[in-house]
């Protein structure tokens, strides 16, 4: 497994993973432990819930907290090689309606309560292929990064968070529509907040194709095998958490997502990797 230094233009905002994460997201209020599965997204939810637990007294409906990360990805999907990013980490909330968090650059919950979510965001998808990552690349073309679409609905019952995201491409880059499930358990050990949990991700036929299928136009450019995909589960995995309060206004956290490539992702001949881990890392200020 290679690791290779990624420009920050690679990645304006980031995780995503897209990570990152790949993706899933669910969120706390301020009485629940968050859990964010896209993400990106478990290092969110970590944050949030530390940010709630430290401003739980306070008479500010803002929540900010914001640092330096860094992200650990594939470097495309189905990559052995991975990549790191430099991640702004930042956790933005007003009023538990309005929120800036990961790769959503701007969310609202359109509805909420002391359990649960319902809402809508706007997110940037790091997912991304170029011809240079990869000899084995040459001919497929360029899958570009950009915004999507994110809708999602999360509900809390004690220590346990299950979450629901679909993730819609706006861009025109055709990479489809992905939907991520997640179940998180959270439980806090002193200054600890530990958070683990499985998920899975659909994806469509247009997301499929364009990462992982080789048209008969690309086969004669690239060499590859003529490779047809269609909808169905992209990946599995399991998302784990580990924040921890250094102080009053300084906090730390881990995230990582582990997964695994299945059905037309894992028997692409673009994949060389099943295996895929996206990883988070960041000391937020709490202000």
């Amino acid at each position: 497994m290679t690791l290779k230094l990624a420009k920050p233009a690679r990645a304006p905002l980031l995780l995503a993973a897209a990570c990152l994460l790949t993706a899933s997201a669910a969120r706390a209020d301020d009485q629940s432990p968050a859990a964010d599965a896209q993400a990106s997204a478990n290092a969110n939810a970590s944050a949030d819930a530390n940010a709630n637990n430290a401003n739980a007294s306070a008479d500010s409906k803002w929540k900010i907290a914001l640092g330096p990360g860094v992200v650990v990805s594939p470097k495309y999907p189905g990559s052995r090689q991975l990549s790191v990013f430099p991640f702004p980490a930042l956790d933005i909330s007003y009023d538990d309606r309005f929120f800036s968090q990961g790769p959503d650059v701007l969310g609202v919950n359109v509805l909420r309560g002391p359990a649960y979510h319902l809402g809508a965001a706007l997110s940037w998808d790091f997912e991304s292929r170029k011809e240079s990552d990869d000899p084995r690349l040459h001919g497929l073309g360029d899958v570009h990064s950009g915004p999507k679409l994110k809708l999602f609905a999360d509900y809390t019952v004690w220590a346990f968070t299950g979450s629901v995201a679909l993730y819609q491409e706006i861009a025109g880059h055709h990479k489809g529509t992905t939907v991520s499930t997640d179940v998180v358990a959270s439980a806090p050990v002193g200054g600890w907040l530990f958070s683990v949990g499985p998920g899975l991700t659909w994806a469509n036929g247009t997301y499929t194709r364009t990462f992982f299928g080789v048209s008969s136009q690309q086969s004669s450019a690239s060499g590859l095998p003529v490779y047809n995909t269609s909808a169905g589960v992209r990946d599995i995995h399991m998302n784990a958490v580990v924040s921890y309060d250094i102080s009053r206004h300084w906090v730390g956290s881990v995230s990582a997502t582990f997964g695994r490539l299945e059905h037309n992702a894992a028997n692409s001949p673009i994949t060389q990797r099943r295996f895929e881990l996206n990883t988070l890392a960041s000391v937020n200020y709490r202000f």
